[in-house]
């Protein structure tokens, strides 16, 4: 598994956006438990702080220490650093695990094996992401010319999973049908900036050319943004629900 996500962890707390609760209530209506959770690729804890309202106990694992040592604190969450495919998790654990914006960097069969493994009988595993945001039609032309036109060749070859809707993964479980979800969120244009710093291409344009590719669009960034303080920024949520009953 890649770690891209190392450098400048405290971005992430600061920057990244929040899945709504609607996704959350409706992966407990599938739950006749409520006991344990495993929030894999945790990061800096932002959905185990979600997870950790609803269930007894919240694990977390990440294999960044720098973005653990950036998680939210609760009781009833635990920490620790290990790999996604091989943990130290006793069989029959989790009533859900959850994975959120991280499954494309995993190696998926040895995953799915810890995930049967650790699972318990009838459990899920929810594979969540979020896709490119949008704002406005002249905001939107900007980041995507920064997405694409920029730093397009700088992603990881594993980014094509997100552009893919998580629909080209392997997901050998049995499949439940989700709605749709969007994260909704109101920004201000520093807000903006600081979560496209986040993205993984930017620091792979600015370690190969030494300069930041946002100092490339952002003076046309803040020109479409305008006079408003702040704007409305909606986010597609990927979601794959498998249930595992062996």
């Amino acid at each position: 598994m890649k770690d891209n996500f190392s450098t400048r962890s405290d971005l992430y707390s600061k920057f990244r956006p929040t899945y709504p609760d609607e996704l959350f209530s409706f992966l407990l209506a599938h739950l006749p438990n409520q006991e344990n959770a495993w929030d894999c690729g945790t990061g800096n804890g932002q959905v185990a702080q979600q997870l950790a309202v609803h269930f007894n106990h919240v694990y977390g694992t990440d294999i960044s220490q720098s973005q653990l040592d950036n998680t939210v604190q609760l009781p009833n969450i635990t920490y620790a650093k290990q790999p996604a495919e091989h943990t130290n998790f006793t069989s029959h654990t989790f009533d859900l695990i959850v994975v959120a914006q991280a499954i494309h960097w995993f190696k998926f069969n040895e995953f799915y094996a810890e995930v049967k493994r650790t699972i318990k009988p009838n459990g899920l595993l929810a594979v969540m992401g979020y896709g490119v945001l949008g704002i406005t039609s002249q905001i939107d032309v900007v980041v995507n010319k920064l997405y694409t036109d920029i730093i397009g060749p700088y992603w990881d070859k594993e980014r094509r999973y997100i552009d893919e809707n998580y629909q080209t993964i392997p997901f050998p479980f049995e499949e439940i049908e989700c709605p749709t979800f969007a994260i909704t969120q109101h920004w201000t244009v520093d807000h903006l900036i600081g979560y496209l710093e986040t993205w993984s291409a930017v620091k792979h344009y600015q370690n190969h050319n030494g300069i930041n590719p946002l100092e490339l669009i952002k003076k046309d960034l803040i020109e479409a943004w305008g006079d408003v303080k702040e704007r409305r920024i909606s986010f597609p949520v990927l979601l794959r629900l498998g249930k595992i009953s062996s």
